[in-house]
C-alpha cells in the first residue's frame, strides 16, 4: 500500500467509526526520512478530527477511539499517527 492509499484508509476507517463533521489527513513521512522508524516503509500520518462523539471523552478516550479504529493498520502501514481530535464549536 502506497502513502496516498494509507490516507485513503485511514479516513475511511475515522468516517466508519464516528460521525465526522471535518477531517484531514496528512502525510508527514517526508519530514522523518531517515528516522529509525521510516525505514521499515511504513508511513508518519497526522489527522485532523471534529466529531460531536468526542464529546465527554478524555483525550486518551479520544485517542484510543481512533487506535481502535485504524485496528492493523497501525502494525503494518502507519508508524506514527498524530492526532488532534476535537469536538465540534457552536
Amino acid at each position: 500500500m502506497n502513502n496516498t492509499e494509507r490516507m485513503a484508509a485511514i479516513r475511511e476507517r475515522i468516517e466508519a467509526a464516528l460521525d465526522v463533521h471535518e477531517i484531514e489527513v496528512h502525510d508527514e513521512s517526508h519530514l522523518h526520512v531517515g528516522h529509525a522508524g521510516a525505514k521499515d516503509g511504513r508511513g508518519h500520518f497526522s489527522v485532523r478530527v471534529v466529531s460531536p462523539d468526542f464529546e465527554g471523552m478524555t483525550r486518551l478516550q479520544r485517542h484510543q477511539k481512533i487506535y481502535e479504529a485504524m485496528g492493523e493498520l497501525m502494525a503494518s502501514d502507519i508508524h506514527a499517527l498524530r492526532m488532534r481530535l476535537v469536538e465540534p464549536t457552536t
